[in-house]
């Protein structure tokens, strides 16, 4: 079954990039003409956690599977077997997985062969055999079954020739006081021609007469292939290339042997998490053969969560909605001028409209839920349909009331035959997968390096072991792709999805309701950190205290600088709200900022017209705090309130109301497109 990809039409439709690259639509359709010829482009997809790379490659091989060759991997999760020797590695692994999943018959073509590659991995594969340990020499022939089973599945799955492989190569070692990786490596690749292989397929030797010293030998290459795979270092790095091309050769030939003509379409080459050090030893052999000249009929399609890796330096750059017709790749002399950068973009506001229409069909959720979800995730895949999931499985009686921070308060079933998970740690463990989510969860309260620090000597001792906790996390998010300490954020953890899921750790992690421990003392220490002004005011809403607040805005309110002072105002009220986990009803920040709760006690010494400013700056202050929240729905009656009043305080102002009067025009307007209120008011850019 299709999954639904939302916003991934340019690559996924029949006319759409893919089907241009393997000239074939979905389902194994009527061929499209190929774009870029015989020379397709690397074409490597680019996003941060959760921006749907994995989905994405998964879905192309559910539509393509069984009518073009295609193959999968995961170059993170190469595991290696068990006891292996010397002649395995991630490589090596690799390209026997991808060769076995090649192999299957498809739609209207015999299954396809790798003769070639598997002489390689079996000369490979014996540096690491011993006289005195044939069981290991034994297990690795038997993991090789798999692969020469491609060649001749009769023969290759069978037992019998690896107890005749094991023979002669007793004799060999019989025959030398010093054998070498290369002698092991022919006696083992005649058996294996002889045992495994068909007459015709005893020529594949021949593709290796062509590797370093070989001379037109077969055996001679693949002998040299064996002791420099042995001695490591760049001589193993050019085996290993040249076992690359082993793999693409054997798929050339599929394609222009003596059936040529009978297939229709391109293979299939799908590499998820290119940018570890696998991908770019499986993808640079191809693109240096096709900088040369050569034509291997492959499509590679890769995934990199690092944007600015050094491998895609000389990449053509460009973003997902613009290849949906055409995809200009121009090659250059340089070899990485074979890549086509894809950088995957954000749902829209419409397409996580209809996300949540998908889970939710009934409607009963807010009207505004979708577009407050797309607010927090920026459209990111994952957290939309992991957000709509919950959305759509919430109980009737609660879907009315939900909230973006709600939502994160519920369970999900992602699996069938799994209990459903928390959606926070569950998304949280999904875009930060690291071994542990404290520190994050403690430094996401802090605003720059100095103050993630200040917490970390605080709040972190037990975690300084080995350095700079703060420095370290802040790698690790640069490192997974996440800003951190970004200028002009005000914030350390500068992703608002992230932040937010990880400040809701911070609040409920430790079930300590109703003291919230880890919250208070993180914001405390914080409070303490900075003196007097707009820093130390943030955190005194964190912790629920708003009347010190108030009160600067109101004592700072005839200044001059209005449009400090807005700033202010505006930055004070970002502050997190400390909620309570599964509130229903209104947000209390809804009646202060309505003038329907009780006032409280006032501060001493004012007069009525003190009174009058101190309640109408308690309102302001509520209601930015409110509209602003991006864990909270949009209120139309507060919107108004807060514009009333601007307008009310711009009349107060002796120098300033001009300002004051753009914002009661625009924070409003702002607000209702989702924006944050814009400084000067007006201005989309800012100062």
């Amino acid at each position: 079954m299709d999954r639904e990809l939302y916003g991934r039409e340019a690559v996924l439709d029949d006319g759409g990039l893919i089907a241009r690259l393997a000239g074939l639509t979905r389902h194994g359709g009527s061929g499209v003409a190929y774009e870029h010829g015989d020379d397709p482009p690397v074409t490597v997809f680019t996003g941060g956690r959760g921006m749907g790379k994995t989905a994405l490659l998964k879905e192309v091989r559910n539509r393509y599977k069984g009518y073009t060759p295609l193959a999968l991997l995961d170059c993170a999760r190469v595991e290696p077997p068990d006891d292996h020797g010397q002649g395995w590695t991630p490589l090596i692994g690799a390209l026997a997985e991808l060769a076995v999943q090649f192999s299957p018959k498809v739609l209207g073509a015999r299954p396809v062969r790798f003769p070639r590659l598997s002489l390689g991995l079996v000369a490979v594969a014996s540096i690491s055999w011993s006289l005195e340990d044939d069981e290991r020499t034994r297990h690795d022939l038997q993991r090789l079954g798999p692969l020469l089973a491609t060649v001749d599945a009769t023969r290759g799955a069978a037992a019998h020739w690896v107890g005749k492989v094991l023979t002669k190569l007793a004799a060999t070692f019989a025959e030398t006081a010093a054998p070498l990786a290369g002698l092991l490596a022919e006696a083992t690749v005649e058996t294996v021609l002889e045992e495994v292989f068909g007459r015709l397929q005893r020529t594949s030797e021949s593709w290796y007469g062509t590797y370093r010293n070989a001379g037109g030998r077969g055996k001679a290459g693949l002998q040299q292939l064996a002791n420099d795979f042995e001695q490591g270092g760049r001589r193993r790095q050019e085996a290993e290339a040249f076992l690359v091309g082993s793999l693409t050769e054997d798929l050339l030939r599929a394609y222009t042997g003596l059936r040529r003509g009978s297939r229709v379409g391109r293979p299939l080459l799908l590499l998820d998490n290119a940018h570890e050090p696998l991908g770019r030893q499986l993808i640079e052999p191809v693109l240096r053969a096709r900088a040369e000249g050569r034509r291997d009929r492959i499509v590679v399609l890769a995934a990199s969560r690092v944007r600015d890796h050094e491998g895609l330096r000389q990449a053509t750059r460009t973003r997902l909605p613009e290849t949906a017709h055409r995809a200009p790749c121009p090659r250059g002399t340089s070899v990485g001028s074979g890549i086509l950068a894809v950088e995957l973009t954000p749902l829209s506001p419409a397409q996580t409209r209809t996300a949540f229409d998908h889970y939710e069909p009934a409607g009963r959720a807010p009207a505004e839920l979708a577009r407050a979800v797309h607010r927090l995730t920026g459209g990111r895949p994952l957290g939309v349909a992991l957000l709509g999931r919950a959305a759509g499985e919430a109980p009737a009686h609660l879907r009315p009331g939900l909230t973006p921070g709600r939502l994160l308060d519920l369970t999900v079933e992602l699996r069938e035959d799994a209990p459903p998970v928390p959606v926070a740690p569950a998304l949280l463990a999904a875009l930060l997968p690291v071994p542990r989510l404290g520190p994050y969860a403690v430094l996401a309260a802090a605003h720059d390096e100095e103050s993630a620090r200040k917490l970390a000597r605080t709040r972190l001792q037990g975690e300084s072991l080995d350095g700079d906790v703060a420095l370290r996390v802040r790698d690790r998010l640069r490192a997974e792709d996440w800003s951190a300490s970004a200028a002009g954020s005000h914030h350390f953890v500068a992703d608002p999805l992230l932040r937010a899921l990880l400040l809701h750790r911070l609040r409920f992690e430790d079930g300590d309701h109703p003291r919230y421990a880890a919250w208070h003392a993180v914001h405390e220490t914080l409070h303490r950190h900075y003196g007097p002004g707009p820093y130390r005011l943030h955190h005194d809403l964190a912790l629920g205290r708003t009347e010190e607040a108030v009160t600067h805005l109101r004592e700072t309110f005839p200044e001059p600088d209005v449009l400090d002072w807005l700033g202010r105002l505006r930055f004070v009220a970002s502050a997190p709200y400390p909620r309570e986990r599964s509130a229903v009803g209104h947000d209390p920040r809804r009646a202060v900022a309505l003038g329907r709760a009780p006032a409280g006690d006032l501060p001493a010494g004012l007069d009525a017209d003190g009174v009058e400013l101190h309640l109408s700056i308690r309102r302001l202050l509520h209601a930015v705090w409110l509209l602003t929240d991006p864990l909270a729905l949009p209120d139309e009656e507060v919107a108004d309130l807060l514009a009333h009043e601007l307008r009310r305080l711009s009349g107060r102002h002796l120098s300033g109301s001009g300002s004051l009067w753009d914002a009661a025009t625009h924070w409003p307007r702002d607000i209702r497109a989702w924006r944050e209120p814009s400084l000067p008011p007006g201005r989309q850019d800012g100062v």
